[in-house]
Formats: structure tokens, C-alpha cells, sequence
């Protein structure tokens, strides 16, 4: 089975991707965490350079077109092949993070990011996708140390970003499940988790 956990930076993705993980672990599966952009030698210099490159001028259509070549590489060296081996996989971040930021936040055609991004992972999809949301914000206020280039959008950018999480989990009710991240890590966890079981057990069906 395939998830991921997505939202707006400083939202603690990192940390309930780690959690979910070791409780999936406990429960028998074995499991294959990746992030989105990243994961793959490819994905990893992508990575650096769309988010750390501070002295590149990079417009909006090479940033989605270098998030979805990392995307495409993840998929065909990482998820694709865990998949075909009955393996659980969980991504920090996947597509719909392009279609938000690239299109709500920084005003590419929405459908077309799908579209593309349709192309670049072969029509792989997660099963589910959590988004964890909150005020943009108190979630940049939770951001330690020196932000990336995509971290320093400004803050009328990543409230775009959230209204575009909130809109695509609109537009796809069941695919993408909306968690409260303001609480506390706890709360988070299991309502993650609770997502997760109504998904594993409608995929039974």
C-alpha cells in the first residue's frame, strides 16, 4: 500500500512520517519511507538545488518540471519496485505538494500539474494521502534554523498553499484526509492512524 503525508512546511511532517512508520513497522508490514523530492541519488541533487540554491533564478515552470523529473525517478527506482515486492510504502510528500505550490501558490494551471504529473509517475498514486494543516502562519513559527527557498515564499504564498491542500482534499474526498496539526503530537498520530486503518480496510473490500 501506498501513502503519503503531505502539508505546509513547519506543519511536522518529518516527525509523524517516523511515527507512522515505526507504528506501521509494529503492525507487521514492512515499510519503505522516501521523500518527495529526494530518495534517489537523482532526487537528492534535485533536491539541493530547488531548495538550496539560493543564487539560482529558477521560474515556476522549471521548479514543477524539476520536481516532477526527481518525482519520476523516485517512482521508477523506489516506490514502483517496493510496491511490486508487497512492501508498504510512506513518501514525505508526492504530487499534490507540486499541484499546491507550484499552482495555488505560485499560479500554474492546476489541472495541468495534475496532468503532467500524471506522465511523470506512470499514474501511480497513493492510496491515501494525509494532509496535515494549520495556520501558515503558526506553522512557519515552528521552523527552526535557516529556511530554504521554498520556506521563504512569504507568507501570503504558503497561505495560498494551505487554501490549495484544503481545496484539493475538497475535490478528492477519501483520497486526501485533512488532519488538525495545531494539537498535540499525540492527537496527530492517531488520527493519522485512524485515517489510515478506514483506508487499509476499504482497500480490503
Amino acid at each position: 500500500m501506498f501513502f503519503s503525508i503531505d502539508g505546509g512546511d513547519g506543519t511536522g511532517k518529518s516527525t509523524q512520517v517516523e511515527l507512522f512508520c515505526n507504528w506501521l513497522a509494529k503492525l507487521g508490514r514492512s515499510v519503505v519511507a522516501c521523500r518527495d523530492p529526494g530518495s534517489t541519488p537523482l532526487g537528492e541533487a534535485v533536491r539541493e538545488l530547488l531548495l538550496l540554491r539560493h543564487d539560482l533564478r529558477i521560474d515556476r515552470r522549471s521548479e514543477m518540471l524539476l520536481y516532477m523529473a526527481a518525482r519520476a525517478q523516485l517512482v521508477e527506482e523506489v516506490i514502483r519496485p517496493a510496491l511490486g515486492q508487497d512492501k508498504t510504502v510512506v513518501c514525505d510528500r508526492y504530487l499534490l505538494a507540486n499541484v499546491v505550490y507550484q499552482g495555488y501558490g505560485g499560479g500554474l494551471d492546476v489541472e495541468m500539474l495534475w496532468e503532467v504529473g500524471r506522465v511523470a509517475t506512470g499514474g501511480l498514486m497513493p492510496q491515501l494521502t494525509v494532509v496535515l494543516d494549520m495556520p501558515a502562519g503558526e506553522a512557519a513559527a515552528r521552523i527552526p534554523g535557516q529556511l530554504d527557498r521554498m520556506e521563504q515564499q512569504g507568507e501570503a504564498f504558503h497561505a495560498r498553499v494551505r487554501q490549495g491542500f484544503l481545496a484539493e482534499a475538497a475535490r478528492h474526498p477519501g483520497e486526501i484526509v485533512v488532519v488538525d496539526a495545531a494539537g498535540p503530537i499525540d492527537k496527530v498520530r492517531a488520527e493519522i492512524r485512524a485515517a489510515a486503518e478506514t483506508a487499509m480496510m476499504n482497500l480490503k473490500k
